[in-house]
């Protein structure tokens, strides 16, 4: 235990907040059951862990003893009856971490523009789902039942990788269970479908949001408070779904004392506890109090409801949408295209000429351990190579080969699939170019000097005809 975790008081009374027996009832209601041996959900873990190898998924029936130490509590996005569908919406600031929990109306007030936007898609859609309140942003739930027609159209709406299929087939955690193809499937499919409604809501929300709004955390260059922004963070659908989770509701937020480099040890008791919560149909930021006092968490939860909407006509909705829009028809150019398979990478990808390539690229594929592991960094990366004609699939190649080699990755690649994040990142940035939403006005030098890209002082390197290029070759 860290001792900014000793040091602060409020975290020691956990325990006690949850022996409300409310706040368990709400907590089963979000697993999928009335008792912990026949909730839906297939597993709980930790969400503030100090680092992804202190992850040790345990059966729902172990509740009561996250509870008895006063632990920070999430479930699995795998679900035994449905899909469960997640949205998060959240404030990050790279210079100042602590700034979300410091100023929380301030942090809360900046989302507003967001939260409205998805409030209107919603309403068009149909949605309903639940909405929970965290330290840093807003939560939206919602679940499609397996047996359902949705959930069938959505396995058929991209092919899983034989990689990825492999990975299901294996025993996982906590009890030695495989994925099942077709909920794999679905959920590969339902990522497609969610990076289409945070192109949405980016595209309503940035023309009046103060601060600029990105899909996943991506450094951008300073505002007001350093280096801050809102993310529609869609990056739990980089992974394999039995790696994610979600925060239960009535759950200790612990984060601040957990993740490194958040708070100073001697300032932890500036930031109260804090709790996700229900938000009753009201004004969200009405309750970010009630989030920051553990009695008012508690209370709330004797009237709140947590159980997970069903929401598959509404889902369905989204699903057409989703089929008419330009993003869907890059989604079938982008996977009409593979990565080369490693045999041929010494011929192929290892033959790419960096001579071509502003200094900025250059750095980061040759240091992709911690480079290349940045949104902003492969966004670069990303940019300059459609720029230089690159499929975007092979784009996703070339970074999935750096991350199979040795670079010092320790054990990363083997809890994550590379394949899968480097698909993943590069599809969105370059679906966000393709679909006009990205018009490259942070593809320049001072903007990445600002985001800490670039390793070439003063000197001007070429983004500006890259950026050229693209752009005429976008208005074609």
């Amino acid at each position: 235990m860290r001792a900014v975790e000793l040091l602060n008081p409020a975290i020691m009374g956990v325990a006690d907040y949850y022996r409300h027996p409310a706040v368990r009832r709400r907590m089963l209601e979000f697993l999928g059951g009335d008792d912990p041996e026949n909730a839906t959900a297939v597993y709980l873990s930790r969400c503030d862990l100090a680092s992804p190898y202190d992850f040790f998924p345990r059966p729902p029936a172990e509740l009561d003893s996250f509870l008895d130490h006063g632990l920070d509590v999430g479930r699995s996005l795998w679900d035994r009856r449905f899909l469960v569908v997640h949205l998060d919406l959240e404030y990050v600031n790279f210079d100042f971490p602590a700034e979300p929990y410091l100023d929380s109306s301030r942090t809360f007030a900046l989302q507003r523009p967001m939260v409205e936007a998805v409030g209107e898609l919603f309403a068009g859609f149909g949605l309903a789902p639940l909405h929970l309140l965290s330290g840093r942003g807003h939560h939206f739930v919602w679940q499609v039942p397996r047996d359902s027609e949705i959930f069938r159209e959505l396995t058929e709406l991209v092919a899983l990788p034989e990689h990825l299929a492999a990975i299901y087939r294996k025993p996982h955690p906590p009890l030695g269970e495989p994925v099942s193809l077709d909920h794999g499937r679905a959920f590969a499919g339902l990522a497609l479908v969610i990076e289409y409604l945070a192109q949405c809501i980016k595209e309503r929300a940035a023309a009046k949001s103060t601060l600029p709004v990105e899909l996943t955390a991506v450094m951008v260059g300073p505002q007001q408070r350093g280096r801050e922004m809102v993310s529609v963070d869609i990056s739990e659908y980089a992974d394999p779904l039995n790696l994610r989770m979600i925060r239960l509701p009535f759950s200790a937020y612990l984060k601040p004392w957990y993740k490194y480099g958040i708070i100073h040890p001697d300032s932890g008791d500036q930031i109260p506890l804090m709790f996700a919560i229900a938000v009753p149909a009201t004004d969200s930021e009405q309750m970010v109090e009630v989030m920051r006092d553990a009695s008012r968490a508690a209370a709330l939860a004797e009237t709140a409801d947590a159980r997970i909407p069903v929401q598959a006509e509404a889902t369905a909705r989204l699903l057409a949408a989703y089929r008419q829009s330009r993003l869907a028809a890059f989604h079938q150019y982008f996977y009409a295209a593979g990565h080369d398979p490693p045999e041929r990478w010494p011929g192929g990808y290892d033959r790419l000429a960096m001579s071509r390539l502003p200094s900025c690229v250059v750095r980061i594929l040759s240091h992709p351990n911690t480079l290349l592991l940045e949104p902003a960094a492969i966004r670069q990366v990303v940019t300059t190579l459609l720029a230089l004609d690159w499929h975007p699939r092979h784009i996703a190649g070339l970074i999935r080969s750096k991350y199979e080699r040795d670079y010092g990755w320790g054990g990363k690649w083997y809890l994550y699939d590379a394949a899968s994040r480097a698909d993943f990142y590069t599809r969105i940035f370059a679906g966000l170019i393709a679909t006009g939403l990205d018009r490259l006005q942070d593809f320049n030098c001072v903007s990445a000097r600002e985001k800490g890209l670039c390793y070439n002082g003063e000197e001007e390197c070429g983004l500006e005809e890259l950026r050229n290029i693209l752009l005429a070759r976008m208005e074609q």
